[in-house]
């Protein structure tokens, strides 16, 4: 009986979880970012848009470096919170916008979305900023983001990180079938805190869970469970189309600054994967061999591997992250 008690208890305790869901407006409104959050107001595709964005000076000795930490699919630039903070106090200025579609900025319903474009948005805010060479950092969709960035304005960046970066594999090619707009809408409208949770337990932390992870499932849940529920939905299912279709796979080798690829070895994304035959389903998010595949093709690649972490080690494991991360930035 005492054996049963846990188990009992979350399954009691989930309804009531889902019944404390937050709610936030469709540009994150009421949830609380870890720094200020300021927007950047520009015209893009014949629109007013604003980006929200954190710009966090050193709280160490300043070593005249700029750092832009890139978000995935379903983080924020929030998400970044603990790099952020071991990255000021090593001197760097710490530079994490909200792509537009995604958390703090807009969301227009007619926008076209690409990597080109939003790559085209960030340099455009650095270049507000007064940033003209910055260290580039990516994680998960980010990762995609920070290469196309890279592959843009080759000049500009001296250093590339990616973390866990999907795209590593181009799962169409693999046999993934395509979804259409319509298909992803209705699944991104059924998203939920439960839902997130599971995936996030499964994918993110290697089936972990602390308490503190409920911190990020309340932001992404509480967009979904607000007013502008379809308008979130809508940059959601865009942006998933943006990604399954705009691979960055083919051109790895073409990136000429130094490159460091940190990957947690239990990881298992891959976009779509669910729709994919189930024999299809085992080959694909093999990060241990997809990792060390794609290190080979970059030019200047180092591989930097996290036993026993899964598709967010940075907000798993962070102390062990954030060493990895600014000993690979000291070289």
């Amino acid at each position: 009986m005492v054996k049963w008690l846990p188990a009992l208890l979350l399954t009691v305790s989930l309804p009531l979880m889902a019944a404390q869901t937050p709610t936030y407006g469709p540009q994150l409104e009421g949830f609380e970012y870890p720094y200020p959050v300021q927007n950047f107001t520009f015209e893009s595709q014949g629109k007013q848009v604003q980006m929200g964005y954190m710009d966090v000076k050193p709280t160490g000795t300043a070593n005249g470096r700029s750092i832009v930490l890139l978000h995935g699919k379903n983080f924020c630039g929030a998400t970044w919170e603990g790099s952020i903070k071991a990255l000021g106090a090593a001197g760097y200025r710490v530079v994490a916008p909200d792509q537009i579609g995604f958390c703090r900025s807009s969301k227009p319903a007619d926008y076209t979305y690409t990597f080109e474009q939003l790559a085209q948005n960030t340099k455009g805010l650095l270049s507000h900023l007064g940033i003209d060479h910055v260290t580039v950092l990516g994680h998960s969709m980010g990762g995609m983001l920070a290469t196309r960035f890279a592959l843009m304005y080759p000049e500009q960046v001296d250093q590339l990180l990616l973390v866990n970066p999907i795209g590593l594999e181009d799962w169409k090619a693999k046999g993934v079938p395509d979804r259409s707009f319509d298909d992803w809408y209705a699944r991104e409208l059924k998203t939920n805190a439960d839902s997130i949770r599971k995936y996030q337990q499964s994918t993110y932390y290697a089936n972990e869970w602390r308490p503190e992870f409920d911190h990020w499932v309340d932001m992404q849940a509480g967009m979904f469970n607000g007013r502008g529920k379809e308008e979130v939905a809508r940059a959601s299912a865009l942006t998933y189309g943006m990604i399954f279709n705009q691979p960055v796979f083919y051109d790895f080798e073409k990136l000429k600054m130094p490159t460091v690829l940190f990957i947690g070895q239990k990881d298992n994304t891959a976009i779509a994967k669910d729709a994919a035959p189930q024999a299809l389903r085992k080959e694909l998010g093999n990060y241990p061999e997809l990792g060390k595949a794609v290190a080979k093709r970059i030019p200047h690649a180092t591989l930097v591997e996290f036993a026993g972490l899964g598709h967010a080690p940075q907000i798993q494991d962070p102390e062990h992250f954030n060493k990895a991360l600014l000993d690979n930035l000291k070289r």
